[in-house]
């Protein structure tokens, strides 16, 4: 959600919880914006937060261990991230990029939260760093997922979940229907990426966590179940693995 005000995000948030939505997890992409994100969800305990650097931040403050663990010790941060590698627009030596990713993982395993990881053009690195990091000690999700089943498989092998967004929806991502349709149902979560990648049929516009109904409902008739089915799997999932979260 990028949302400048409360103004603004009040109803975006009333139209989510007329659609539904009990819980939303506001993610962090740098730390300048860090603060007046929280500022920005503090009257509303309907939204946790995560704290964490985009891979793709350059002119960005660059984090340490030990400053995402003070700042991941607030009670409103259920997670670390967004984090992870992104090599699709990046040139040269990226090395940085994996050093920012491992700083993430020592900080979730130190707080003992979770992982919200980003991979883009960067299975085999991700893959790699995660392993090497023991990043399944404290677990996480691919967000946004968009690779394969094999890729699937071996997150969840390292205690992660996997996670559609809108892009689930869209008549071309036929390999990534195929992943939602094998799924186990306890390793599977749903979300929108706001304000990106709207679902069918609001694709163009603006996304908001309300759209995540339409997310459910497409993985629901993939998979030849009913809406209420899917909705309960993944509700119960955000709350297993975002365990600081109150019901």
């Amino acid at each position: 959600m990028l949302c400048p005000d409360q103004g603004a995000l009040t109803p975006v948030l009333d139209e989510a919880s007329r659609q539904g939505v009990q819980h939303m997890l506001c993610v962090s992409v740098s730390l300048e914006r860090f603060e007046p994100m929280l500022e920005l969800i503090e009257p509303h305990p309907q939204v946790s937060a995560s704290v964490g650097v985009h891979p793709d931040g350059t002119d960005v403050l660059e984090p340490d261990v030990d400053q995402l663990v003070r700042l991941g010790q607030q009670a409103r941060i259920v997670a670390i991230g967004e984090t992870g590698l992104d090599y699709f627009r990046a040139e040269g030596d990226v090395e940085w990029q994996r050093e920012r990713f491992r700083t993430h993982i020592r900080a979730a395993r130190e707080l003992n939260k979770p992982l919200i990881v980003h991979t883009r053009a960067a299975r085999e690195d991700t893959l790699k760093i995660m392993a090497e990091e023991r990043a399944a000690d404290a677990g996480g999700v691919l967000h946004c997922f968009t690779e394969d089943w094999e890729m699937a498989q071996a997150a969840m092998d390292m205690n992660f979940y996997i996670s559609f967004s809108g892009i689930v929806t869209f008549k071309n991502a036929q390999t990534l229907k195929d992943v939602a349709r094998k799924m186990p149902v306890e390793r599977m979560l749903v979300e929108t990426d706001s304000p990106y990648l709207a679902p069918v049929p609001r694709r163009g516009k603006s996304n908001q966590p309300a759209y995540v109904r339409y997310v459910a409902e497409h993985v629901a008739e993939l998979r030849e179940e009913s809406l209420e089915d899917v909705a309960s799997a993944t509700t119960n999932n955000f709350y297993a693995l975002f365990n600081t979260v109150s019901r």
